[in-house]
């Protein structure tokens, strides 16, 4: 893969028609919610826009519920009652992109802390859980509340409660917290999920 994601292309596949003409497709199968997974189309966007395609698909799939990773991620943190957070990226974001997902949470109301990639080998069957936890518990701050882990491309929930038992706090991984928010939107959120983290543990009966 290429060395960072090209912002261009990022932003074309969050708009009209192919991810459209995609929900409808889903929306046919026996599914009772779509779940949006491309955590770099929310920060180049913004969450007014994320917000607004979801609705768009939501329409397009004949009403059932579409949920996106970075504003499950705003909930998930609402739920947890985390403010102060460290966000780390994959190494194939690019600082601006990593910029964008800074702004994506301090524009919801958080208090970005830390905001980095991390510096692993840049490939998404490169990153290995034993790595990624080694370098987010050298650089996460102490003054975070929750650390969320971006990119939906990012083998990062193999980690997740690793991480929470060293850092002694939430790990909001992007394909956990689409979990969590697709569970919720379908209506079953006491699933029985284990092995994925706080989140699933502490919000099972809010």
């Amino acid at each position: 893969m290429d060395p960072t994601i090209p912002l261009a292309p990022v932003r074309a596949f969050a708009e009209p028609p192919h991810v459209d003409d995609a929900a409808e497709l889903l929306a046919a199968a026996p599914v009772d919610v779509l779940a949006f997974a491309f955590t770099s189309s929310a920060y180049v966007i913004g969450s007014d826009a994320e917000a607004a395609m979801l609705d768009r698909l939501s329409t397009r799939a004949h009403g059932l519920p579409v949920v996106g990773t970075c504003s499950a991620t705003v909930r998930a943190l609402r739920s947890l009652g985390a403010r102060r957070i460290a966000l780390v990226d994959p190494p194939w974001f690019s600082d601006e992109l990593n910029r964008l997902g800074l702004d994506y949470y301090e524009a919801a109301g958080f208090d970005v802390v830390y905001a980095a990639p991390c510096s692993l080998s840049s490939g998404q069957q490169l990153v290995r859980p034993a790595d990624l936890h080694d370098w987010v518990a050298a650089h996460v701050p102490s003054d975070a509340e929750a650390v969320v882990i971006g990119g939906n491309g990012f083998r990062a929930v193999g980690a997740v409660e690793a991480m929470e038992r060293t850092l002694r706090r939430p790990v909001l991984a992007a394909n956990q917290v689409l979990l969590w928010a697709a569970l919720r939107a379908a209506g079953n959120p006491d699933a029985g999920i284990d092995g994925y983290g706080q989140l699933f543990r502490r919000t099972a009966d809010t």
